[in-house]
């Protein structure tokens, strides 16, 4: 079995091309799709569904086809299989069964994007879609926030707004980059501050098709730990008022005001508790 992408057609590679023309059948997630390639390029092969719907109950004829001798391709709408893609199940099954498995490379929207950032490459980690809501979003940040690597992450264009502020707030207002249909005739690459990035996409809306967001890593000495970040603001406190004080530290570490206003806000209601 070989995995490969499709992307936009003019990424296809020739290794990709010879694989699907001497496949005995392409499994895809929309045969429409795949369909129109094969026509692009002269290939008649047929074309079986193989998605996240059917994937469970497709899976053991797919398996039985490969132990037979047959040569399946498995192929995606956009970017790489597997990749926030369908596919896992089937290839570690194929793979516990002592099955050959190879991949002909293509577009990878996570490393287009990071190549077109200007961010620092030889470190990164790739987080794929966070959680959809803002709180649990934030707990996921969270893990993320001390890897000493540029992050990647994919987001749909309805939340891509929310989840840059809250990058922002959460992991401090790093350099960033926001790309989007890579490869393809509209490509658009932003890049600038979370903070900027998140207020630009607030007021023009959201942008068409999924978006990668690449961050660069954090600065040495940009993240103090949240015990130093506490005793500093309560130092402060005592002889500025709230807003001065979060002022003053957000220009000492670079973190982001609204999430140092929520810890002097906290600091002070614990000060009246007493």
């Amino acid at each position: 079995m070989v995995a490969t992408p499709i992307g936009n057609l003019g990424d296809i590679t020739l290794r990709g091309l010879w694989v699907l023309r001497n496949a005995d059948r392409i499994l895809c997630e929309d045969t429409r799709v795949t369909a129109r390639l094969l026509a692009r390029f002269g290939i008649d092969k047929p074309l079986e569904p193989y998605h996240d719907h059917n994937a469970d109950r497709v899976r053991p004829g797919v398996l039985e086809a490969l132990r037979r001798g047959e040569t399946l391709a498995l192929v995606s709408d956009a970017g790489t299989p597997l990749v926030s893609d369908p596919g896992y199940k089937l290839v570690r099954e194929a793979l516990a069964a002592g099955l050959p498995v190879t991949a002909a490379p293509g577009a990878s929207a996570a490393l287009t994007a990071l190549v077109l950032s200007g961010l620092p490459p030889d470190a990164f980690l790739f987080a794929g879609f966070l959680p959809p809501r803002s709180a649990a979003r934030r707990r996921a940040l969270g893990q993320w926030r001390e890897v000493p690597a540029t992050l990647i992450f994919y987001e749909g264009p309805s939340r891509l707004a929310a989840a840059l502020a809250d990058m922002a707030d959460t992991i401090g207002d790093r350099e960033a980059a926001v790309a989007r249909e890579l490869t393809k005739r509209h490509e658009e690459v932003r890049r600038g501050r979370l903070g900027e990035l998140a207020a630009h996409y607030r007021k023009a809306g959201p942008p068409r098709g999924e978006a990668v967001i690449v961050v660069g890593p954090p600065s040495p000495d940009a993240a103090p730990p949240e015990a130093d970040i506490a005793a500093r603001l309560d130092e402060l406190l005592t002889g500025h008022s709230l807003r001065d004080a979060v002022a003053i530290l957000a220009e000492e570490t670079g973190l982001a005001r609204r999430r140092l206003y929520e810890q002097a806000l906290a600091i002070q209601k614990r000060g009246t508790e007493r």
